[in-house]
């Protein structure tokens, strides 16, 4: 690209990565302390005896030796979690990525300038791309300034994994392939993929050295819609992504089989991308208050033109409006978020039009790839599908905006908007299910090198208490207003400690692991049924996570059957949620939840309105 030596003085994207803290490893006597604390909310008292003897006798015994392991490995490793939170939490899942843990999300352009409207597919497609690849442009020049909490540098590692990345599937470990490289490191591939009606097509997104304009973007996109109109859908290989990952590899191994030299180059065509830009034939209409038609497409629609392994896939309806599904396994969420609030902003700037040149350069024409394929794949893909449409039909979603009060009024308040929306959540779970709702709020640890995410635990016994007085029509306003203070400083608290690197989750992960790397049994910690009862090993029935204060959204899948997904963003005049559950549970209803959480966002608002807190 051309030079930018104006800014050679400004702060590079990766400049500070080599001097990031390294992750810390709290102490025994401290994790196992919060353990407990996060376990009492969900046992009765003889349970909670048991577990407190548990814990001792691990304190003392076997817990001490691998937490000692523990610190030896840390001394080694900048970031003594990196690999083994990549294997446990992503690579060795073996449930279909696509559903399961990929995120989704729907582009928020609608809010300004691109309401739904038909026939504006492509045209904002290649405005959308083109604003896109200079994102990747501004993170290959190192000119995306570092992200900062405060004054505190955050790791910029998880940017690298944006672009030119694809999860590779394997029988027992998937593996994470990425080409992408800065300038100052080399060549990094420049193509694009465009999937449509189950068929591929490549072109390279730079030319002359210079990225494709918009025009140029549309006429390949052009090119590509009309190649498939008309036409019978293509092999709809990209639905293989979908499968379940032990079954996938198998499948793509064959592929490979059929014929190496072919086959094996488009795969690697694909994997190597920057992205895939899918033209999807459906019209998810939206408002911007009920968005639950496009995070529902986002998430379970065609599996034949989505490449579900892919870092980004950025999804194009009919409607002219998008959405978006990435695999989950190389960065957490706030990375497309900022990349998503980036073109938001750069949209709405222009109004969502070109104001360049149109001249069109002689681009080559997009190229189709067709995979060789026999009768094992097409009944492989056939398989895909079905099992993918089986999970997609059960999959209930609504995303839906909150607009009574926002940000702007909880800050009134003097409360975090975040802490108020979390226990909100808590009270609406446990007015539906008259129970306490184990909860997983992500909390960032990047202010360490390579950090990512570690679980703060929302539902405390501080927060149960205030549940129940509001539960509770004999209890007065004051102790109600009480009960709510003191929740709301447990969480602040515990939020502060985890993005410090001090909760307990993935410290106790990392001893599980030690043991089962040596091949020890497994410690009776984990195997106590209050482990899982209260969400560890995953078993949270509420997975929550704030997608920040912007107008960007994601979604995914609940952790478990009966539980639920919860993901929320907050502006200053409203707040939006969106919620996932599973039909086949009895138990669960997004809609009621949403329900229930918007009357405990007005309750809460009431009792902080009688009284300053």
């Amino acid at each position: 690209m051309d030079n930018h030596p104006s800014e050679s003085l400004a702060e590079r994207t990766f400049q500070y990565q080599s001097s990031m803290p390294s992750l810390p490893v709290p102490s025994l006597e401290m994790s196992l302390s919060k353990y407990l604390n996060a376990v009492r909310p969900f046992a009765r008292e003889d349970e909670f005896k048991a577990t407190v003897d548990i814990v001792r006798t691990f304190q003392e015994g076997v817990g001490k030796e691998l937490h000692h392991k523990l610190l030896q490995r840390a001394e080694t490793k900048k970031n003594w979690l990196e690999e083994w939170w990549l294997d446990a939490a992503y690579l060795e899942v073996r449930v279909p990525s696509q559903l399961n843990v990929n995120f989704c999300g729907p582009a928020p352009y609608l809010e300004h300038c691109w309401p739904p409207e038909e026939g504006t597919q492509l045209q904002r497609a290649s405005i959308s791309t083109w604003h896109t690849l200079q994102y990747w442009d501004l993170i290959r020049t190192e000119r995306l300034p570092p992200q900062k909490s405060g004054n505190t540098v955050l790791d910029m590692d998880q940017f690298r994994m944006l672009f030119n990345t694809c999860k590779v599937p394997g029988v027992k470990k998937d593996t994470i392939r990425n080409y992408f490289k800065t300038e100052r490191e080399g060549p990094c591939p420049s193509h694009l993929i465009v999937i449509c009606r189950g068929r591929i097509f490549t072109f390279d997104a730079v030319c002359d050295g210079q990225i494709l304009t918009p025009p140029e973007l549309l006429r390949q996109l052009i090119y590509v819609k009309q190649c498939c109109e008309g036409e019978p859908e293509g092999d709809g290989v990209a639905a293989l992504t979908s499968e379940e990952r032990t079954r996938w590899a198998l499948a793509r191994e064959h592929l490979i089989s059929i014929d190496p030299q072919h086959n094996g180059t488009i795969l690697e065509t694909i994997q190597s991308s920057l992205f895939v830009v899918s033209l999807d034939e459906t019209t998810p209409y939206s408002t911007p208050d009920n968005y639950t038609s496009l995070t529902t497409e986002a998430l379970t629609g065609n599996p034949a033109i989505r490449w579900g392994d892919k870092s980004y896939n950025a999804l194009s309806f009919a409607d002219g409006t998008f959405g978006s599904t990435c695999d989950h396994a190389p960065y957490d969420g706030i990375v497309l978020i900022s990349m998503c609030w980036h073109l938001d902003q750069k949209i709405k700037d222009t109004e969502g039009k070109w104001r360049g040149s149109e001249t069109v350069r002689p681009v080559p024409r997009p190229e189709e790839m067709v995979f060789t394929v026999d009768e094992k794949v097409h009944s492989d893909i056939r398989h895909a599908k079905r099992q993918y449409y089986e999970s997609a039909q059960d999959m209930q979603i609504v995303c839906y905006a909150f607009t009574a009060f926002g940000k702007a009024a909880i800050k009134q308040k003097k409360l975090h908007p975040d802490t108020f929306v979390q226990l909100a959540m808590q009270l609406a779970y446990q007015k539906m299910h008259k129970r306490p709702g184990s909860c997983y709020e992500t909390a960032m640890t990047r202010k360490f090198y390579h950090g990512r995410t570690e679980t703060m635990r929302p539902c405390t016994q501080e927060a149960v208490n205030w549940c129940k007085a509001m539960m509770d029509n004999t209890c007065d306003v004051d102790a109600r207003r009480k009960a709510m203070r003191l929740a709301f400083i447990k969480h602040n608290k515990l939020m502060a400690e985890a993005q410090e690197g001090k909760g307990f989750d993935r410290h106790l992960l990392g001893l599980y692991l030690i043991a089962k790397e040596e091949g020890q049994p497994t410690p009776e910690l984990f195997l106590d049924p209050l482990y899982a009862k209260s969400g560890g090993g995953g078993n949270f029935v509420l997975s929550s996570s704030l997608a920040g204060y912007t107008t960007v959204l994601g979604a995914g899948a609940p952790m478990v059957h009966r539980g639920y997904g919860f993901f929320y963003r907050i502006r200053d005049d409203r707040i939006v949620v969106s919620i996932s559950a599973w039909k086949s549970c009895r138990e669960t209803d997004a809609a009621s939840l949403f329900n229930n959480f918007c009357s405990s966002l007005h309750e809460m608002f009431h009792l902080a309105t009688t009284s300053q807190l």
